[in-house]
């Protein structure tokens, strides 16, 4: 009875920020909460002529169809150690990127070079796979064309596997570190300059000045940031791999993710349990990750921890 009258009070006390709270938080309900029936999905044998409900239940036969067909583990180890890539680089180089600008004086060298740098995150990556294409191809591949040019020979990079690994990281930087680098570069901004005052005073050189001032007030947001990211480690960016790397069976021991699988099994197979089982499975897995981190991070310190 105390709980629920707090509550109200509450709402009374902070009803505008409530009421500006609605339109998101309807947003998730509808969105991301009411499709969270169709979980039941991954329990049956479905059937269009008889829809969710009446289709045949078959258990966790959709499951053991996936981790028996020798490609659960491939999938798991190749879309976590990506993920994984993806965060600990992403923050590195937007870290870095954001401390280059905070230094830079030119006041249109800095504009002009940050939004080039924050072009590429609105660019599609069906046009980025086109372009990669274009680079790459064996046959008319302008990096190719350079080399026969040169009297070297061409390389079939479409059939080396080994290289996609840092083709893809490469891009995936090359296109979201300009975008991740403004969250850092907002908190540099925020940072007492007398500090940095203080620290010329004593004779701080500019190594020093980030070394001591700047990376140490950053902690707090590196690690919020990581914590928001590393809830997706078993969701692999689909448009990424797909536009880059589309249906080449060459390349999917280095580049399959389970997203890229859970599309090919729906379209290929038409196995709407199946694809229902891996993403069940995948989302399984990610809440665990992300509560074991946070229980980490809140362990360590308070203001490390989301929630």
């Amino acid at each position: 009875m105390h709980k629920s009258t707090s509550l109200l009070s509450e709402l009374k006390k902070n009803k505008i920020m409530f009421l500006m709270l609605s339109p998101a938080v309807i947003y998730f309900f509808i969105f991301n909460y009411l499709p969270m029936s169709g979980i039941i999905v991954a329990f049956k044998y479905f059937r269009y002529d008889k829809g969710i409900l009446h289709s045949p239940w078959i258990g966790f036969k959709n499951f053991d169809f996936f981790f028996q067909s020798g490609q659960a583990w491939l999938l798991t180890k190749n879309t976590i150690l990506y993920n994984l890539v993806f965060i600990a680089s992403g923050v590195i180089f937007a870290i870095v990127i954001a401390i280059i600008f905070s230094e830079l004086k030119g006041k249109y060298f800095k504009k002009i070079t940050h939004a080039a740098m924050f072009l590429p995150f609105f660019i599609s990556w069906v046009v980025v796979g086109a372009f990669v294409y274009s680079m790459l191809n064996y046959e008319f591949g302008s990096v190719n064309t350079l080399l026969k040019a040169l009297h070297f020979q061409p390389v079939d990079v479409y059939g080396t596997p080994s290289a996609w690994k840092y083709i893809i990281v490469g891009f995936h930087l090359w296109k979201s570190v300009g975008y991740g680098s403004i969250i850092y570069l907002a908190v540099i901004t925020g940072i007492n300059p007398e500090l940095y005052e203080a620290a010329d005073l004593d004779g701080a050189s500019v190594y020093k000045k980030i070394y001591y001032i700047t990376l140490p007030l950053l902690k707090v947001t590196i690690m919020m940031m990581v914590l928001l990211q590393i809830g997706q480690v078993l969701r692999g960016n689909f448009d990424m791999f797909y536009q880059l790397v589309g249906n080449n069976g060459t390349l999917f021991n280095a580049t399959d993710v389970i997203d890229t699988y859970v599309f090919r099994a729906l379209i290929s197979a038409n196995d709407m349990g199946l694809s229902a089982a891996i993403g069940l499975y995948q989302n399984v897995i990610g809440f665990v990750v992300i509560l074991t981190f946070n229980y980490l991070a809140n362990k360590v310190n308070k203001e490390y921890a989301l929630f």
